[in-house]
């Protein structure tokens, strides 16, 4: 028999499989995006001005440098994440959200938000609030990385 963190991991796993096909599918079929580009102009729509450097936006999205690259890369040629280099250190460059990345961020935020609703709709706010602490703590999310 399993231990219960082999379990929670493995559920963890398949939860997180079929949400993101949901996701996928909807923001897909919808708004021309995958749930991963979502995620890229989800984090940037959070950051402080739109914007933050590419190896924090590598870490929120469990990528590496060059991951993160590969996936910026055709959201900015269609015009919804622009690239900014910092003035004091030509080796730090920033993911910026553009206008358009703003708008179709709030359409997409609203498909996802109807999805997870009703993914969620079996739990209760107490257990779901138990749920976001937990995921936060084996993600190692904190305020400043959230």
């Amino acid at each position: 028999m399993p231990s219960t963190s082999l379990e929670l991991c493995l559920r963890l796993t398949r939860a997180y499989a079929v949400l993101t096909r949901r996701l996928d599918n909807k923001l897909s079929s919808v708004h021309g995006l995958s749930f991963s580009d979502f995620m890229v102009l989800h984090s940037l729509a959070r950051a402080d001005g739109g914007r933050l450097r590419r190896i924090d936006l590598a870490e929120r999205m469990g990528l590496t440098a060059s991951g993160v690259t590969r996936t910026l890369l055709p959201l900015e040629k269609i015009g919804l994440v622009g690239r900014e280099s910092d003035p004091r250190d030509a080796r730090v460059g920033y993911a910026t959200l553009t206008p358009a990345g703003q708008e179709l961020h709030g359409y997409a935020l609203a498909s996802a938000e109807v999805i997870c609703q009703d993914a969620t709709q079996a739990v209760s706010g107490e257990q779901l609030a138990a749920v976001v602490d937990l995921l936060g703590v084996l993600a190692g999310i904190n305020r400043s990385n959230a």
